[in-house]
Order: structure tokens, then sequence, then C-alpha cells
């Protein structure tokens, strides 16, 4: 076995790079042309380059585009750039600003590994026989002694990015690789650094890519007329409080901006009414929620005639996972019981399942409640 777990020599095993032209994927790349391998890199063009040029240096911009092939010739391999931009407005930037419309809080990144990156560009990969596609995601792909893929949080718990991996199907975990989850992002530069990569000392993106300046209300009023229509802020008591200029410009958890003032109280958006344009607000203990349901279930545990597992779960990508019990419906649906009554959980946001440092799988926020 090489070193990724495939029975033939490096330089007979094929392997399709994603390259965003950030140093993580070009680390990728480098790291496995030093190693041998037949290297292919791929980047994909997402969105139309007018918008491209608002935002420099995000994720698949034209900048990085161009330095993604930089690294390709400065390391001797074949570099192609796909037009996926079609399938990304449909199955990204769409869900995106439909999900806001609905008073949800989206997580394009999660939809766009699901679909575009992991779906499509795995089928591609195999089309030009790719024995695996790897990419520069810190989180870790582990072999059971029965012979499975698992899916394990990054060694850098700074840099652990397995919330957003959790739609991964056991399929694709079968061919995917993470070469960099096992080690600390310092180490990634360092290697950059070393061999002189044009990208190594390159920030790391923080925004989403097809938003320019974090500004996303922007792009779905353009894109969804009727999104910066106006409506009340009620209380949860049914007093009017206030006014707004549209749902989209709220979260549930929010307590700043809220457009409101002279409250005895703090307040803090308690839910999102988009059919009667509404945001609702109330005090923090209104935000307590004990249960939640999700939907569109991927599951990576074990198939048993179990239905009830003790898990921590992660329902934001920037908390720390807390314990809980999860029940398997049968039917791409779940339901969490959280061991203790946790604030601001958000239709539209993902629940992520862990037992220990696997993820065990997830799903997507359609609702919560607080229970007795």
């Amino acid at each position: 076995m090489n070193s990724l777990g495939i029975d033939k020599a490096p330089e007979d095993t094929r392997v399709v790079v994603a390259m965003s032209g950030g140093v993580d994927s070009s680390v990728v790349a480098a790291m496995l042309k030093e190693q041998g391998y037949d290297v292919i890199g791929i980047t994909l063009q997402l969105y139309d380059h007018g918008m491209v040029l608002e935002k420099k240096g995000a994720c698949c911009a034209g900048q990085d585009i161009y330095d993604a092939s930089r690294v390709a010739t400065d390391l001797d391999f074949p570099h192609y750039v796909l037009d996926y931009e079609s399938r990304f407005r449909e199955a990204v930037i769409d869900d995106f600003a439909d999900s806001y419309m609905r008073g949800e809080t989206p997580i394009p990144c999660v939809r766009c590994n699901q679909t575009v990156k992991f779906r499509d560009l795995l089928a591609t990969a195999k089309d030009l026989d790719a024995d695996v596609l790897a990419t520069g995601h810190y989180v870790q792909r582990k072999v059971s002694p029965e012979g499975k893929s698992e899916l394990h949080r990054a060694y850098d718990d700074t840099k652990d990015q397995s919330y957003f991996l959790f739609a991964t199907t056991q399929e694709q975990l079968d061919m995917l690789r993470f070469p960099l989850g096992g080690q600390p992002k310092s180490e990634t530069r360092a290697f950059a650094e070393k061999i002189g990569l044009v990208v190594a000392d390159k920030p790391d993106s923080q925004d989403i890519c097809f938003v320019p300046d974090g500004n996303y209300a922007s792009i779905v009023s353009k894109m969804r007329p009727g999104a910066l229509d106006p409506g009340d802020i009620v209380h949860i008591d049914g007093q009017d409080v206030g006014r707004h200029e549209g749902i989209i410009n709220y979260t549930i958890g929010q307590r700043r901006g809220l457009g409101i003032g002279g409250t005895a109280e703090p307040l803090y958006v308690v839910r999102l009414n988009a059919d009667e344009k509404q945001v609702i607000v109330g005090p923090k203990e209104a935000l307590a929620r004990n249960v939640v349901y999700i939907k569109e279930l991927n599951w990576l545990g074990e198939t048993s005639s179990e239905t009830t597992f003790e898990i921590s779960v992660k329902l934001r990508s920037v908390m720390s996972p807390i314990p809980a019990e999860l029940k398997l419906n049968g039917n791409d649906t779940a339901e969490i019981y959280l061991a203790e009554a946790h604030h601001g959980v958000a239709p539209g946001q993902a629940a992520v399942f862990y037992q220990g440092d696997r993820v065990m799988g997830g799903g997507w926020i359609v609702g919560a409640e607080r229970a007795a």
C-alpha cells in the first residue's frame, strides 16, 4: 500500500487535486508530486468574473485560478480549469437565496462541498481514471480494522473543518483523501515556504466566496425581489415593538442591530416568520431549545438495528460539541435531545454528530423546541 492507501506504486496512482489557488490545496499538490504520484490539478470556475473582480482573494476567484495555474506550472503537472458556473448557481447560490427567503440561516460552503465539489468533481475525477481525489481540507480520513472509511476531526483543532463535510457520503469518503488533516497549519505554511510556493504567504480566505465584502443581503436582494420588504418586529407577547427592512437581515439569536430601543430587557431574535414578514423577539431565555429536528440525514456510522445513539453535536460551526442523544427516524430525518438547553438554534444551519473525534454524520436543522 502506498501513502494514500492504494495498492499501487505512487507513479502508477493518479491523483486529482482540487486546487482553490490557496496555500492548503497547493501544498497538497506539491506534497503528492514530491512523493511521485501522477498528479492532475483541477480548479473550478464557479461564478462570473465580473463578480470575482469585486472580491480579490476570495476562494475560486480570478486571481486564485491564476495562482493555481502558476503552482501547477512551477511543479510541472497538468492543470485544468472547469466551468461549473451553472451548476454552482443552481446548487449553491440559488439555494442560499431561497434559504434566506424562508427565514433560515444557510451554510453555502456545506452545499458546495455536498454538490459541486464532491458530487460533480468526483465524477470528473473518475472520468480522468483517477484513483483518488485529494483536497486541502483539515479533516482526517481513517480506515477501521474492518476496512471502512471513517471521517474524523483534524489534528489541528483550530483548523478543523469536519462540520462543513458532514454530508460526505460513504462512497465519496472511500475515494477522498485529506493529506493535511493530520498536521498543524503551521507545518503546511512551513512546507510551502521551504519549497518556494508562490502562494506561501497568501492569507486564508474568510468570507463566502461569492459574497463581496460579506454583504450577503445585497446578493439575495438582487436575486429575489421582495427580499427587503419591510415588516413588523413583534415581541413574543404579541406587542409590536418596531419595523424592519427585510427578514434576511436577521438571524436566530441576534441581539445587536435590531433597530429597536427603549426596552426594559435585552431582546434577541427568537424566530423569523417569513410568511408574515415578521421578526419575533424576546428575552434570552426564550431562545432555549433542547429538542432539534433535522432533515436530509447523512449517517456515517455502522448499519445496525439501533436507532438511538449517545453523541456529541455541533449546531454551529464555531461551537464546541455538546452532549446529546440522537434518534434516527428511518426516513432521512432525526431528532436530537440535548442534555442541556442551548440558545440560538437556527433553521438552515447544520447539526453534526460526533463520537469522540469521529464524525458520525449530520443533517440540516429544520426546527427546534423547548420540551419539558
